[in-house]
């Protein structure tokens, strides 16, 4: 039996290096196993499914998607908590976290493959870490394709484009007045939101056209990027009423306005069995396959939101910044 944790990723994952970064702000001792041929053997042996973060627990438990990942090792490693005392705080967090994984991937995903030169950045970035030894062209054509191929799997196409890459700007503007005045989204110490947002900026920010925006426009947003490689407590979280002037504008301006149609647009085109969904997203209209997956994920929030007791004050910041749709009228 092993004596700490394997994670099987990729620094070009962002749930990879979002798994890696809870995994160091815990100080729970593990390996980073990068996934490639020379690890396959041992990556298949455990994995239920293709996908990588896995995570190896000293037990020979394997665990993977990130979220799960981090609530089971929530769990076991209690301190130092990432989930605010106070419910509606900790729920938000989620949601947050959910917006990150589900929809800024879009941005993170499409900025990648759809310019030429993130696209050559990333290609040869994989090409070296998947694909040691083999012939740098080959591996780095083959590798941007199959990528390349994927655009249209998150949404991303000349039509929606202005719609992803406006969000984005938005997202990192928001993010950077919030965060020029605290370390971290909820306070002084990583929430779950952190650690969502974390893993698709630090990606947005290795790449040539996302990270020159970031470097220009949101130096308080790179400098959280950094500190979330390594993330510590600095202090407490805070209370909503201190958050609230710059955190309810993300929830406002990107979550209820971006997300929320989206998400639903996504859940009834799958009721309704419909191969692509279409919906206004301030004022453009955005088409895409429908994702499984994300279903699947929003029921789980559902979920959560079900299972608090007093749900009074959650219910009204979800009503004030045009979130409640999701929940519930």
């Amino acid at each position: 039996m092993q004596n700490k944790y394997r994670l099987f990723g990729n620094e070009l994952s962002p749930y990879s290096v979002k798994v890696r970064s809870y995994l160091r702000f815990k100080g729970i001792e593990h390996d980073w196993v990068v996934r490639n041929a020379a690890t396959e053997d041992e990556f298949s042996r455990h994995a239920k499914l293709p996908l990588i973060p896995l995570l190896l627990t000293p037990e020979g438990e394997a665990l993977q998607d990130s979220t799960p990942i981090l609530e089971t090792l929530e769990e076991r490693y209690p301190e130092p908590s990432i989930v605010p005392k106070d419910p509606s705080l900790a729920f938000l967090s989620a949601l947050l976290e959910e917006y990150a994984d589900e929809w800024l991937n879009k941005p993170m995903f499409h900025y990648r493959w759809y310019y030429e030169a993130d696209a050559e950045s990333a290609a040869d970035r994989l090409a070296a870490s998947l694909m040691p030894g083999a012939d740098p062209t080959t591996a780095r054509s083959m590798i941007r394709q199959r990528m390349v191929d994927r655009l249209p799997l998150v949404g991303s196409s000349a039509e929606t484009k202005d719609t992803i890459e406006s969000s984005y700007q938005r997202i990192v503007d928001l993010l950077e007045v919030h965060l020029s005045r605290r370390s971290y989204i909820f306070g002084e110490r990583p929430a779950l939101a952190d650690f969502g947002l974390f893993g698709q900026l630090y990606q947005c920010q290795s790449d040539p056209t996302p990270g020159r925006l970031l470097r220009e426009r949101a130096p308080h947003v790179q400098q959280w990027v950094e500190r979330m490689l390594h993330p510590r407590t600095l202090g407490p979280f805070e209370k909503w009423d201190t958050l609230a002037p710059t955190l309810e504008p993300i929830f406002r301006e990107e979550v209820a306005l971006v997300f929320v149609p989206w998400t639903l647009a996504n859940e009834q085109a799958l009721r309704n069995g419909r191969n692509q969904l279409e919906v206004q997203i301030r004022g453009s209209v955005f088409r895409q396959t429908p994702q499984k997956y994300h279903a699947k994920s929003l029921g789980m929030l559902r979920q959560k939101y079900a299972r608090i007791a007093d749900v009074a004050d959650l219910r009204a910041i979800l009503e004030q910044t045009g979130c409640i749709a999701v929940f519930g009228s």
